[in-house]
């Protein structure tokens, strides 16, 4: 398992233990992160799995592909570190990672 941390709007941080092979969305919604919705079950069509992650972090990850990256276009998100986690696939690479996620993907947002 591999430690990362999602950290609400409100600076509320969860640590779960993530499965390697398995989707940053999947295992936030399995281990009940709030802020993490992936409405459309991780298909890249809806935008709310929405994670702001650090620099140093992206480096060690996949680039987006464009079909992420329509998606975060259309949803009008400009933060710099803004993925989508259903399409991170979590590694053993990932320990330590930490995540924010967007205001806007609470039912107050």
């Amino acid at each position: 398992m591999v430690k990362i941390t999602y950290i609400e709007c409100d600076g509320t941080a969860h640590a779960i233990d993530a499965k390697p092979g398995r989707s940053m969305m999947k295992n936030a919604v399995i281990n009940r992160v709030p802020g993490i919705v992936g409405e459309c079950g991780g298909n890249t069509r809806c935008g709310t799995c929405r994670i702001y992650v650090d620099a140093e972090w992206l480096a060690k990850m996949d680039a987006p592909r464009a079909d992420e990256l329509d998606m975060i276009d259309f949803v009008g998100d400009q933060n710099p570190g803004v993925r989508l986690s259903c399409q991170i696939e979590v590694t053993e690479a990932m320990e330590g990672l930490s995540v924010r996620m967007p205001k806007s993907q609470y039912p107050e947002g």
